[in-house]
């Protein structure tokens, strides 16, 4: 059964303390019909967001709970995952601040792999901060892929603009000993699954770009592109996957040919997050596709520069809410579909 959009309840991480994040949900929330779109439940603690409420004049109202069961709907729900006092220094990074965050990332997680959240939106963390001897991630989806079951990718999206990644955070110099014919395969066919059950494409239509300048012209300049993702390409081509390329990153935003695709893989971190943040930054999501769950965050970092200065811009996180919602019901769907048996007519014309 579907469940009604005000019972689906988003599991919301709370960020670095010293960050933007409790500006930016409790931002979110401002607006009384989110509540009608779904039911909020932040993993952190009450005092944290009443101190978030102060950074600028924010009329929520907080419901706060000890357990998951306790949840209202309609509310703002935040669960206390812990009790301690914190000193909270809004601008600064601070290794306390980020061992909280991680007290609630990893909370919210257990409580996505428990069924007791439907998805999850996570909050900017300090990907330096949050280091220690239990929690020794880069960042969400490292973690996330360890988590839960299927194969992580990083897949930014803004509207019909979708970026993928092969490789995500990895330094720019071991780039190239990552890129195998079973990654290149198994993130192509990532994406073209997220396509069909997350966004509704039946026959989705993939890029993938060059890893060299002017994708390795023909072995001039590298040979990555002409030994390893062509062949790749070709394959699942031939296989019945609309994939093609490799395709010279360098004029392929510029001219609009990423208009053209459902979506578009790059070889590497920034080359598709340069040209993703430039035409969407402030609206684009970061969405963990691949994974049998659903985690999607905004597009920025902590800001610590406007932090507890009340300024925040929260509409890439309300854009996460609005995605992960969307994602919920488009696999509800893709499910209820999948179910069905195909129905066979015979020449009479009646259903079997």
């Amino acid at each position: 059964m579907v469940k009604k959009a005000e019972h689906i309840i988003v599991g919301i991480s709370i960020g670095d303390l010293n960050g933007i994040g409790g500006e930016i949900i409790l931002k979110t929330f401002e607006d009384a019909r989110m509540l009608e779109l779904c039911t909020p439940v932040i993993f952190a603690n009450t005092k944290v967001l009443s101190f978030a409420k102060k950074s600028f004049e924010s009329t929520s109202n907080l419901h706060g709970i000890d357990q998951i069961d306790q949840i209202i709907p309609g509310r703002i729900n935040v669960l206390n995952v812990w009790r301690d006092q914190i000193e909270l220094k809004p601008g600064e990074s601070d290794e306390n601040a980020g061992k909280y965050a991680i007290k609630s990332f990893v909370a919210a997680t257990q409580a996505l792999k428990n069924n007791d959240i439907d998805v999850l939106v996570t909050a900017p963390i300090n990907k330096y901060n949050i280091q220690s001897d239990e929690f020794k991630f880069p960042g969400h989806t490292d973690y996330l892929a360890q988590e839960l079951d299927g194969n992580a990718l990083m897949l930014m999206v803004q509207d019909n603009l979708r970026v993928g990644l092969l490789t995500d955070h990895v330094p720019v110099n071991e780039v190239a000993s990552h890129l195998t014919e079973a990654l290149v395969r198994q993130k192509i066919e990532t994406i073209r699954q997220t396509l069909i059950q997350d966004f509704s494409i039946n026959k989705p239509k993939i890029a993938v770009l060059g890893l060299n300048p002017h994708a390795g012209d023909g072995g001039v300049i590298g040979r990555e592109d002409k030994e390893i993702l062509l062949p790749v390409i070709k394959k699942m081509f031939e296989s019945g996957t609309l994939v093609f390329g490799p395709y010279p990153a360098d004029g392929f935003f510029g001219s609009g040919q990423y208009e053209k695709f459902d979506a578009v893989i790059a070889a590497y971190h920034d080359q598709g997050l340069i040209p993703f943040k430039t035409l969407a930054f402030g609206k684009g999501v970061n969405y963990t596709a691949g994974l049998n769950k659903i985690r999607t965050s905004p597009d920025h970092g902590t800001a610590y520069d406007i932090a507890g200065k009340g300024i925040a811009d929260h509409n890439s996180f309300k854009e996460a809410v609005y995605l992960a919602i969307d994602i919920f019901h488009s696999r509800a769907e893709y499910a209820e579909i999948s179910r069905k048996p195909l129905k066979i007519k015979e020449k009479t014309g009646y259903e079997k």
